[in-house]
């Protein structure tokens, strides 16, 4: 079996969107999420995981200091500006720099901050999906 983990900074965003799609995308594989500093999952996230069929309802924002390294074959860090959160294992690392879909800027109105979203999830299925075509997990 194959344990990927995602990590990003609030375990909100980015990692839930990897964790949701890969969970679909790979199913038989251990699949996580965290953060250096976790909070909560973004509703944004969740809805655009909604929109592609995938239920993040139930997910929660965890700390990387909750996940065995031993568990992990393969870490993706997903921050782009920020500092991604250290990992402590043995398991091979991907960084793939995809910036922050959400924002705290007053400006944006809820349809302009799920389309972020919906860049970020977009993104994150494309390499995903060219990832599982290197690696043979999918055709």
């Amino acid at each position: 079996m194959t344990s990927i983990l995602f990590l990003c900074v609030a375990n909100s965003a980015r990692s839930q969107l990897g964790e949701g799609l890969a969970r679909r995308m790979f199913p038989g594989f251990r699949i996580q999420s965290a953060g250096s500093r976790p909070s909560h999952v973004n509703p944004h996230a969740i809805e655009a995981l909604a929109e592609v069929g995938v239920d993040a309802s139930a997910h929660t924002s965890k700390p990387v200091s909750d996940i065995d390294p031993a568990s992990v074959d393969l870490v993706i860090t997903l921050c782009a500006e920020e500092v991604c959160p250290a990992f402590l294992g043995k398991a091979e690392r991907l960084h793939w720099p995809i910036p922050d879909p959400a924002s705290e800027d007053p400006a944006l109105t809820a349809e302009e901050l799920q389309a972020r979203f919906r860049i970020a999830r977009d993104e994150i299925t494309r390499r995903l999906e060219a990832l599982g075509r290197e690696r043979s997990w999918i055709s």
